[in-house]
């Protein structure tokens, strides 16, 4: 069996479809893989490291605000345009697959449109509860469509297609170890214990906000453990406002790295979780049971992690603050009322672990045999 994956540009649309085809492998280990998205995007790295062969399209989105720099992206979007279906064909004819899935991104338009075309059966996932213009577009043409979260049929023309909630793949190690281990690895106590992060780049708001929130908690002497990332944004800056207040960067109740690479152990420890809301982070709360307090981005495509975050919230998992509302002194007093308040923390954790699908791998394969059988016709 042949299956051609097409995805791209960030690892929210790439991670669900190199796990895919880790679970289409697991059950069919002869199976062949070949994944198209862009020369240049995430997927140019991530894919290739994950053992799986990538053939490349030009492909760019169009930007809807007038700028100079705008016009010159747009004309080579057009440019790319022009040439995508025809490249996308050569992908498909070469390689010959029996089914094609797409998970998002640019990469994936093109490549899925032409495969639908050509008779394949085809699906895709939608990571988001706002879904991406790709997808949207691609749901009236694939056979299947695999959602995340219920809410995004909200924003779909259901009757054009065929859905299923599948939700979204978790690292397998997500919600493997007890509270108790991971402060004890982390060398914690069991105090109330704080994760926080921006994703690997960071997030400027959170960084802010987490600097005087670190402040406030060491300073009043609270029974507080707190786990920060500052990511590539913060490595300057957030050391040397730590130093500035007198604070390490490690103790007995501290852990500030510019990187957070044990992520199963910091959120098996942590009571409540302060971050962005894309799908991926927020499928690992719901995985792993975790009460939040979630900034969404204000900078990402169709405002979906507003949306994202706002299933969360809705359920009473979340405490959601819009990133023009999050001074510190807001999200200190959120966190102090959840540090005052653990029955709230315990129902909020469960509250998110509610909203988890536990069968995912399940759900998806079902929609792929669906297609592998009508491949087979």
């Amino acid at each position: 069996m042949k299956v051609l994956i097409a995805c791209g540009g960030t690892g929210g649309h790439i991670n669900p479809g190199l796990a895919i085809a880790d679970m289409i492998k697991a059950k069919y280990p002869d199976t062949e893989f070949l994944f198209a998205g862009t020369p240049k995007g995430m997927e140019s790295k991530l894919v290739p490291r994950a053992g799986y062969r990538l053939e490349t399209i030009k492909v760019a989105g169009f930007q809807r605000k007038i700028s100079l720099e705008n016009i010159g992206r747009n004309a080579k979007a057009v440019a790319y345009l022009a040439t995508s279906g025809r490249r996308a064909k050569e992908i498909i004819k070469n390689f010959g697959p029996d089914i094609a899935i797409g998970t998002g991104g640019y990469a994936a338009g093109p490549v899925i449109r032409k495969a639908a075309k050509m008779g394949i059966p085809t699906a895709i996932h939608e990571q988001n509860a706002y879904p991406g213009v790709t997808n949207k577009l691609l749901s009236k043409e694939v056979d299947y469509v695999m959602l995340t979260v219920i809410e995004a049929l909200d924003y779909m023309d259901k009757s054009k297609f065929e859905y299923s909630v599948t939700g979204l793949p978790v690292r397998s190690n997500i919600n493997r170890m007890s509270r108790a281990e991971a402060r004890a690895k982390l060398g914690f106590d069991d105090s109330f214990t704080i994760l926080s992060f921006g994703g690997s780049l960071g997030a400027g708001c959170i960084n802010e906000t987490m600097t005087e929130a670190i402040k406030w908690h060491v300073k009043k002497g609270l029974k507080i453990n707190h786990i920060h990332g500052y990511g590539g944004m913060g490595k300057d800056t957030f050391p040397q406002a730590m130093k500035a207040a007198g604070i390490p960067l490690k103790s007995d109740r501290l852990r500030i790295t510019e990187y957070i690479n044990d992520m199963d152990v910091c959120l098996a420890a942590a009571d409540v979780v302060v971050c962005r809301s894309g799908a991926s982070t927020l499928a690992e709360l719901e995985a792993a049971g975790k009460a939040s307090i979630l900034i969404p981005s204000p900078i990402v495509a169709g405002n979906h992690q507003y949306h994202n975050a706002m299933v969360l919230g809705k359920a009473g998992a979340a405490v959601v603050i819009e990133q023009k509302d999050a001074s510190s002194e807001r999200v200190i007093s959120e966190l102090e009322k959840l540090y005052g308040d653990p029955e709230r923390v315990a129902v909020m954790s469960d509250s998110a672990a509610k909203l988890c699908v536990t069968d995912t791998n399940d759900r998806i394969m079902a929609v792929i045999d669906k297609l592998i059988e009508k491949s087979k016709k």
